[in-house]
């Protein structure tokens, strides 16, 4: 593991091309979603879910939907970020834990459950907002922790959201917002990119 969050950040790249050989084990994708779990998301939400795509037949049909990229063949595993909408329907089981374990008091939760009843059930803009804030989070939080497992990542918005869906038969609720490729980069990617000065992109109120 690398030592802080700056060196994390500092060092990680986007990548395109990965070593094909290179695999991960169950325990390690599991730990990313595990991480990736831990993100914030609007009364805790929690409103995403992830596919990890690492079989052969997979990957063909994930890189078809993706207009034939090929680092999804090439990376270990690609996730499937998918944002979850209707959060009134599970928040009262999703806060649950939470209570029992004593991290916050049950009028609590049924204040939040009250409030998103009320803001999220007739708002399908808001639903859609928020599924998409939150699996983003929980995106950047997963390249951010394969990066401190030593290992590689690359978002793509690249990719047929109808056909993901109907290919990897996901519910109504859940919406494909992003794609996820991770695994040990190849020697001939680029560098990371040169970024804005943070004079050109912060003012103060």
């Amino acid at each position: 593991m690398q030592n802080t969050i700056r060196e994390v950040i500092e060092s990680r790249t986007s990548v395109g091309k990965y070593q094909a050989d290179y695999q991960l084990e169950a325990g390690c994708i599991e730990e990313l979603v595990r991480l990736a779990n831990l993100s914030p998301s609007a009364y805790n939400l929690q409103n995403w879910r992830f596919i990890a795509v690492q079989s052969n037949d997979g990957k063909q049909a994930l890189q078809q939907a993706a207009y034939g990229q090929p680092q999804i063949m090439q990376a270990s595993v690609t996730f499937i970020v998918c944002g979850l909408t209707q959060g009134q329907t599970f928040i009262k089981e999703t806060l649950a834990l939470s209570v029992e374990k004593n991290v916050m008091p049950a009028e609590v939760a049924t204040a939040w459950e009250d409030a998103v009843e009320q803001s999220h059930a007739s708002n399908e803009e808001l639903q859609r907002d928020e599924a998409i804030r939150s699996a983003s989070l929980a995106a950047m939080t997963m390249m951010l922790a394969a990066k401190g497992m030593g290992l590689d990542s690359g978002a793509m918005g690249g990719f047929d959201g109808q056909q993901v869906s109907q290919t990897f038969q996901l519910a109504d609720n859940e919406i494909p917002v992003m794609l996820i490729t991770i695994g040990r980069a190849q020697k001939d990617n680029w560098s990371q990119k040169i970024r804005k000065p943070v004079s050109e992109v912060l003012s103060f109120a």
